[in-house]
């Protein structure tokens, strides 16, 4: 298994781009505070530091995971199309099962599933790109 690890320290940092952008006052912030039952105050006094972290790590553990997967010469559309795939039939399908049981709204799970079918979209296509 060969892995290009630049290429996968990139597509993990790559969701924070596609995260600061989804999760902003442009796009989705007001909607995903509304529905999560969140404030201002609530998300001023988080551990900022925890959790980008962590989400850090996690976010390479992803980009790794789909760049084992794809393997060495996957390429930019399989990259892509690949990272659609797990996104929308794994992801976005397992918030869908999760959110059912939590009794979590339609909306919520769309902005959430889509972050991450954008995200996986686009870690793939980095990685087809690179490896």
């Amino acid at each position: 298994m060969e892995v290009n690890y630049i290429a996968v320290i990139v597509a993990g940092f790559s969701s924070f781009i596609v995260g600061g952008i989804w999760y902003s006052p442009l796009l989705f912030l007001t909607t995903w505070m509304k529905e999560n039952g969140f404030s201002e105050d609530q998300l001023k006094k988080s551990n900022m530091k925890k959790i980008f972290g962590f989400s850090f790590l996690l976010s390479i553990i992803i980009a790794f995971n789909l760049a084992a997967f794809l393997g060495k010469d996957s390429g930019f559309i399989w990259g892509m199309s690949a990272g659609a795939l797990a996104g929308i039939g794994w992801v976005a399908a397992a918030y869908g099962i999760t959110y059912l049981f939590e009794r979590k709204s339609f909306k919520l799970w769309l902005i959430n599933a889509g972050y991450h079918v954008i995200t996986f979209t686009v870690m793939g296509a980095i990685i087809g790109v690179w490896q």
